[in-house]
Formats: structure tokens, C-alpha cells, sequence
């Protein structure tokens, strides 16, 4: 193998807040990385719209307790858990618990590819 290594780099969650929370969006292919993720903190009820990606998506729940809908299937996810959803498949996560939701969706891509179903 004659390839260089790419650098190795530290990311600021600043330097990839969404908004003003602390949620923030990680794209792999700005910073050398072969995947990408999602860091988010949602309150009880919040979560995004169903959507899908042609990759498979990996959730790591970090705090608290989210329903995750994943085609037909809902599964529930604590703290310390983690679950997995296939590519092409509609999916979504909600907060359904009484705090705070930290949840990291790891994306099996170098960019973010998402189609929102509930989008006009």
C-alpha cells in the first residue's frame, strides 16, 4: 500500500451546529472521513419527518428513550442501545421519553443523501 494517510483533524462541535442547539451535522467528506453522522438533542415529542437514504443508517442513543420507525417496525431505544436500518427503507425517530433525547444517527456515507416523504 504506497497511499499517504490523510491527516487526521478535530472537528468543533461549533464548526457544525445546527441553529443555535447543540444538535450538529457531521459530513465526512468535508473533513476526510468516510462516514457521516447526525448529533441530535430533541425534548419530548420532537423528531425528524420520515426519510430515507440509499445507504444503511446506524442510531446510537446516548440519553433517554426514542421509538424508531423503521418500515413497518417500531422499536424502542434506551440509553446505551443501539439500532440499525437498512438502505432504501423509510424511517424515523421520535422522543418518547420524559427528557432529553441525545441520539447520534450514523450515516454509512462520506455526504448526507436524504428524500423527506413528507415534504410537498
Amino acid at each position: 500500500m504506497n497511499s499517504t494517510p490523510s491527516p487526521s483533524v478535530v472537528v468543533a462541535a461549533g464548526d457544525i451546529r445546527i441553529g443555535s442547539g447543540r444538535s450538529r451535522r457531521f459530513v465526512g467528506a468535508d473533513h476526510g472521513a468516510a462516514v457521516s453522522y447526525f448529533f441530535v438533542e430533541n425534548h419530548p415529542g420532537e423528531g425528524p419527518g420520515l426519510h430515507w437514504h440509499p445507504y444503511p443508517e446506524t442510531w446510537v442513543v446516548i440519553e433517554g428513550v426514542a421509538a424508531i420507525t423503521v418500515g413497518d417496525e417500531t422499536l424502542v431505544a434506551r440509553a446505551g442501545d443501539t439500532a440499525t436500518g437498512p438502505a432504501y427503507v423509510p424511517h424515523r425517530f421520535t422522543n418518547v421519553g420524559d427528557g432529553v433525547l441525545t441520539i447520534i444517527g450514523i450515516h454509512a456515507s462520506a455526504t448526507i443523501i436524504q428524500t423527506f416523504l413528507d415534504e410537498d
